[in-house]
């Protein structure tokens, strides 16, 4: 796994996003007290359901590869990639 420069603020962003997407579609609220890591999971899955991003394999699905997964994912989107 290749670790990109600005790793925390791309997945910070795609937090935001993610939280934003899944609040419109009227899936999910978003509570203070829900960690980050749930939510980077909750928005992973979303995506994934959604077709919005092809899932990791598998064996591959824990929690620093999908915070990679959703990094990367954001950085296309900003075109930074």
């Amino acid at each position: 796994m290749k670790k990109i420069k600005n790793e925390k603020e791309l997945l910070k962003k795609a937090i935001h996003f993610g939280m934003n997407y899944a609040q419109k579609r009227g899936v999910a609220k978003f509570e203070a007290t829900d960690s980050q890591d749930a939510k980077v999971e909750y928005i992973y899955r979303l995506l994934v359901h959604d077709g919005v991003m092809q899932p990791l394999a598998g064996d591959q699905e824990n929690l620093p590869n999908i915070k990679h997964k959703l990094s990367i994912w954001m950085a296309r989107q900003l075109g930074e990639v």
